[in-house]
């Protein structure tokens, strides 16, 4: 099977050397007038419109829109993207079906790991410092090692003021819902040659209401923020020095938790008695672009994050307290052997020391080492086709210790050390029949290595009340994608395709066993082959010079080789939305914006997993952004689930417990810039 399906790579890239030698020499001046937009993405500096991977930017502007609670939820917004849930704090994004460990965060440049491997464990990040998501579907492991394999997550801090200026602000956003919100401050200033800015925010909310006008208990969360950035630029070489610190509790449900705790105040948000997720983060890094000519161009990341992972499962006393430290950095190397060919050369090294603290252990102590080296070749063959070959080769090494309750000699599994090589392959192609119409293909492959639960799990799961047994024998999770993406523009219609195809070699996944272990049924992590296709749509017109309508629609289906289907396959969906302008009051011009989010009802659920119905959901918001004096004002009203209906989004954990999505929410945002 594997030798079948390296057979396209093969032939693409005789391709590329066929087309290398007839081919006319042609300057990237020459490629058509599209849009000129440079996307600084966490695969290189480059328009999007001339990568082969389906890339997508997404600006964070709350003025709108307000009314997310977390990145993930603005990022589910994005046709092709979900978000599995447990509450409004805890969640995670889903890239056509991929979610945790498949999905690689980028933070800084720098991969971001806040132990989200269990469905529980939310991502724990915000849009707070934020100036853009840059959203990649699809496999790049080339770059960066093992766990890219569904899709990245490239998050972008805010730019720098001009030149010779500086600039202050304050926002607040509001939500009636949870009766909370976040408030944030921020300075930052650039003498030209070297910069800085701070940034302090908080966000506190008490538990949300259903479309019921139920209650649910202890879906409670708050968060305190610090970001800090120094740049400088000396010559040839720009350096920024970023540290960020976070400070998360997220209050969590499972099975018997109304049994035993009782309701306070509704608009409490203690969060010291009741089950709480506290999650501390700590991250410094480094990111540096040296040009050392015209031709030659490096740029070196590193970093250090500490992430401590505590729970309280009622009582107030910390039961679970991990601690994961990761070193890590990269290096990539870009060459332009002339106008028409790049070469990327690429290294990446992470070390991870995972430690148990407390007295409850779900994982054991571990340590965790990766290295990746990789090599990316760029063509301009004509004026309207770009190909790209790459080839990475990296290994994973993983050993685990001795940890009292996890794998001790009563244990089914025992310590032991795991050595990982592995390598990937990309070939992409993008064309350029007209101005209008633009079309990219890659062929990919990925590779994900399983992690510490799915090797090393041997012991009660407290939320789910399921003895979960992992499997330190796993073999490399192996993806094989085809990713197409067409883009028609004529006048004012714009038309987007984008299918997909996934064959899985040893998909890794946890099914029910016939085992019970005093009461509580066993689970076991399995492996088989599995299947994945789907695809979006999106059609947008304007009319009206200020007018813009716009629909998406997005499906997939996902199944195992034993004809099951996977987890958490993300319902069909359909989104209309139709935006408008009112330039006329030229004081205060208004935006207005509203949509519908249709989710159809989702019957191919893996075996014990819960079916849902379909649902949709009326959104509508209005905002504006004005001078006055010297100030840049903005401001933003929205409202969320307007008729308040009852529903169960297919990707909430807490349909389990019977207990509905948010209802009514009105959203204010206010934003003030000196």
């Amino acid at each position: 099977m594997n030798l079948m399906l390296l057979k396209p790579y093969i032939v693409i890239i005789i391709f590329v050397h066929l087309l290398k030698v007839n081919c006319v020499g042609q300057s990237i001046d020459t490629i058509p007038n599209l849009i000129q937009e440079i996307t600084i993405t966490a695969y290189k500096d480059e328009p999007s419109k001339f990568s082969p991977l389906n890339i997508q930017s997404i600006k964070i502007d709350n003025s709108s829109d307000a009314s997310s609670f977390n990145i993930c939820s603005s990022l589910s917004k994005v046709e092709g993207v979900s978000m599995l849930s447990t509450g409004l704090g805890i969640a995670k994004p889903v890239i056509r079906g991929l979610y945790g460990n498949r999905i690689l965060v980028l933070l800084n440049g720098l991969k971001f790991d806040n132990q989200q491997w269990q469905e529980e464990h939310g991502l724990g990040l915000t849009d707070f410092g934020l100036s853009r998501v840059e959203l990649i579907k699809g496999p790049i492991g080339i770059l960066y090692g093992t766990e890219a394999i569904g899709g990245v997550v490239n998050l972008i801090e805010e730019e720098k003021p001009t030149a010779n200026s500086h600039q202050s602000d304050f926002g607040v956003i509001l939500h009636s819902n949870t009766l909370g919100g976040m408030i944030q401050a921020g300075y930052k200033s650039n003498k030209i040659n070297h910069w800085w800015r701070l940034r302090l925010g908080l966000d506190n909310h008490a538990d949300y209401s259903d479309g019921k006008n139920n209650r649910v208990l202890n879906s409670r969360f708050d968060g305190y923020y610090l970001k800090s950035t120094f740049g400088f630029q000396k010559n040839k070489w720009i350096s920024n020095y970023n540290i960020s610190s976070s400070f998360n509790r997220f209050g969590f449900i499972f099975n018997d938790i109304y049994t035993f705790i009782t309701p306070d105040k509704r608009w409490s948000r203690k969060l010291n008695e009741f089950p709480a997720h506290l999650v501390l983060l700590n991250i410094f890094s480094s990111e540096n672009k040296i040009f050392v000519n015209d031709k030659l161009q490096m740029s070196v990341n590193a970093g250090v994050q500490s992430n401590e992972r505590m729970e309280n499962e009622g009582g107030g006393s910390i039961s679970l307290n991990m601690h994961l430290l990761t070193f890590q950095n990269l290096i990539k190397l870009e060459y332009s052997i002339n106008k028409r060919n790049k070469i990327i050369f690429s290294t990446l090294h992470s070390i991870e020391k995972n430690k148990n603290y407390g007295a409850r252990k779900i994982v054991p102590d571990a340590t965790l080492q990766e290295s990746n080296l990789s090599v990316n070749h760029e063509v301009y063959l004509t004026k309207n086709l770009i190909l790209e070959n790459g080839l990475g080769f990296g290994e994973k090494w993983i050993k685990t210790y001795f940890t009292p309750s996890v794998n001790g000699p009563d244990k089914e599994v025992h310590p032991f050390t795991k050595f990982s090589p592995y390598y990937n392959i990309f070939s992409g192609m993008t064309f350029f029949p007209s101005n209008m119409f633009n079309v990219k293909i890659n062929i990919a492959s990925g590779v994900r290595v399983a992690n510490l639960a799915e090797l090393s799990s041997n012991g009660l799961h407290e939320g789910v009340f399921t003895y979960e047994i992992g499997n330190p024998n796993f073999k490399n999770e192996k993806i094989y994608s085809i990713n197409l993406f067409a883009n028609y523009e004529i006048n004012n219609i714009e038309l987007n395709i984008s299918p997909f195809y996934n064959y899985f070699s040893n998909y890794i996944y946890l099914a029910s066993v016939n085992e019970q272990w005093f009461g509580f049924p066993v689970y076991r992590y399995k492996q088989q082959n599995a299947r994945q296709y789907g695809g979006e749509l999106s059609c947008a017109l304007k009319f009206l010079k200020e007018n813009k309508f716009r629909i998406t629609y997005s499906g997939m289906m996902s199944k195992t080789q034993d004809g099951n289907f996977t987890p958490y396959i993300p319902a069909q969906k359909l989104n209309p939305t139709l935006e408008t302008h009112f330039n006329q009051f030229k004081k205060l011009p208004l935006s207005f914006f509203t949509d519908v989010e249709y989710n159809f009802k989702q019957e191919n659920t893996a075996p014990d997993e819960l079916k849902t119905p379909s649902y949709s959901i009326w959104n509508m918001g209005i905002s504006s952004k004005f001078q006055r004096k010297k100030s840049l004002v903005t401001f933003g009203i929205s409202l969320h689930n307007i008729l308040n209906k009852a529903y169960y989004d297919h990707l909430s954990r807490f349909k389990y417990f019977g207990l509905l999505n948010m209802g009514r929410n009105l959203s204010i945002n206010y934003k003030i810039v000196l």
